[in-house]
């Protein structure tokens, strides 16, 4: 989704194990790591500890081995 514009208004997300609460209704979340859009019916992948949602596993695990890099 190139047009930002057309997306409406960001949700905001209580992510929880295996679901996750509207907290304020969207049509999409951004993508921790790229920051690309999400839209709502495509949101699969998040960290419950960090409330953070991702593109995909690519990005989850991104998030993860950055997260282990500033532990080291």
């Amino acid at each position: 989704m190139s047009d930002l514009a057309n997306l409406g208004a960001e949700a905001r997300i209580k992510y929880l194990d295996g679901d996750f609460i509207v907290e304020v209704p969207g049509t999409h979340v951004f993508c921790a790591v790229t920051g690309k859009p999400i839209l709502m019916e495509m949101l699969r992948y998040w960290n419950v500890d960090f409330q953070e949602p991702y593109t995909d596993a690519a990005a989850s695990l991104q998030a993860e081995q950055q997260r282990q890099h500033h532990d080291i």
